[in-house]
């Protein structure tokens, strides 16, 4: 079986190499769970955790995190294809029956919901499931990516877009397989896309399903909720934060600060985590993005402070939302708009510099030298189950639901 790249995006997925990415971050987070556990004080437990946008990613990483770090019951949502005879299933299909089955040999309680999280209905059936299981949660994650929403109340479909505002934006790009650039524009968005990108993936879903639990009684007293973002270089500028995308985000932290005046009297809060950027299914077309991502990681591998999701998010864990202090529990540090900051190592000065310096220089003729395009190409990959060590892609393999 042979990964089907168009465009910068792989329409097929291997479950046996989504199983075997599992095992590696599960395995990651065991290790991390013993260090942390001999350090006084940095293991707050949390016992109920909602992960919303499950399968894929960083949500993937937290419930990994959550389940194998914390010991936690975990419930997930999200909205994934199963194979079938003519076709493979989608990546997080896959991911998600490796959870699922490891979580359950680890003897912690998992659920997972698949459907439409934007929809009332999967509010409900998940409320339930809570109640059913006796559940308050801790932690609620909200990891929701989608070029699509419908509006509940509505019914009226919205498409987000990532666009430049104000301007057309170009800028270069390159083919994970090949190494070949090119340049591509990104069009100036409408004001009405402008809207409906901030309605698909603002915070509006997030501050619907955190009144819906708290209504419903399944918070626990203190519980706190973490969406997460990006912010990025100058460079990215145009096309992200100062773009369609960044209209969403902003729209995003504002929630946050309402959902935490939801939350008084539970004494909750709500934090926009500003993760590292990543490969991921949606940031291979973005322009300039790639090419920054693959030097980004050529120099922060050589200082060692390189993550993927997995350990970006077991210290997003360990040392900003459960760290203690010798008095009680520490507040989360929070940077001067309330964001936790674990985008820190990449947004370094000394990182961000020498990316700057190679940036320019880059070609198709050197990008495997000046950029990290093997590891870029494998972080592509693996995001579909494909280029995973211990995984014999010569072998037949079933498409269908069971691994």
């Amino acid at each position: 079986m042979e990964p089907m790249v168009r465009s910068n995006i792989c329409l097929n997925a291997h479950p046996e190499g989504c199983r075997q990415s599992v095992l590696n971050q599960i395995a990651y987070t065991k290790e991390q769970k013993a260090k942390y556990s001999t350090v006084p004080g940095t293991h707050r437990p949390v016992k109920n955790v909602l992960v919303l946008g499950c399968s894929n990613g960083y949500g993937l990483a937290s419930r990994i995190t959550a389940a194998f770090a914390y010991d936690a019951a975990t419930i997930g949502v999200s909205f994934e294809k199963p194979g079938s005879e003519k076709k493979y299933g989608t990546p997080g299909w896959y991911n998600n029956m490796a959870f699922d089955q490891e979580a359950a040999k680890a003897g912690l309680y998992t659920c997972t919901i698949d459907g439409d999280a934007y929809s009332n209905e999967i509010k409900a059936t998940l409320i339930g499931k809570a109640k059913e299981a006796g559940m308050t949660f801790d932690l609620v994650v909200y990891s929701l990516a989608s070029p699509v929403r419908t509006d509940p109340d509505t019914k009226i479909m919205h498409k987000s877009v990532i666009k430049p505002i104000g301007c057309d934006f170009s800028g270069k790009t390159f083919d994970p397989m090949t190494g070949e650039m090119k340049e591509i524009t990104a069009q100036a968005a409408t004001e009405e896309e402008i809207a409906h990108t901030v309605k698909v993936m603002g915070g509006e879903d997030w501050e619907r399903w955190m009144k819906q639990l708290s209504a419903a009684g399944v918070l626990s007293e203190g519980c706190m909720t973490v969406a997460y973002s990006y912010i990025g270089p100058e460079v990215s500028q145009a096309i992200y934060r100062r773009g369609t995308i960044g209209m969403a985000k902003l729209d995003l932290e504002q929630k946050a600060r309402t959902i935490t005046a939801l939350l008084s009297d539970l004494k909750g809060f709500a934090y926009v985590s500003v993760n590292k950027g990543l490969v991921t299914r949606a940031s291979a077309v973005i322009p300039i993005i790639p090419l920054y991502l693959s030097v980004l990681f050529k120099v922060m591998k050589e200082k060692g402070t390189h993550e993927g999701c997995i350990e970006q998010i077991n210290r997003l864990f360990a040392e900003r939302l459960y760290i203690k202090s010798a008095d009680g529990n520490a507040p989360v540090p929070v940077d001067e708009e309330n964001r936790i900051r674990i985008d820190d190592w990449e947004m370094d000065s000394s990182v961000q510099a020498e990316v700057d310096r190679i940036m320019p220089q880059v070609t198709a003729e050197n990008i495997a030298t000046l950029g990290d395009l093997t590891g870029y190409r494998h972080d592509f990959l693996a995001t579909s189950g494909f280029d995973i060590a211990g995984v014999d892609y010569t072998k037949e393999i079933e498409r269908f639901d069971v691994l």
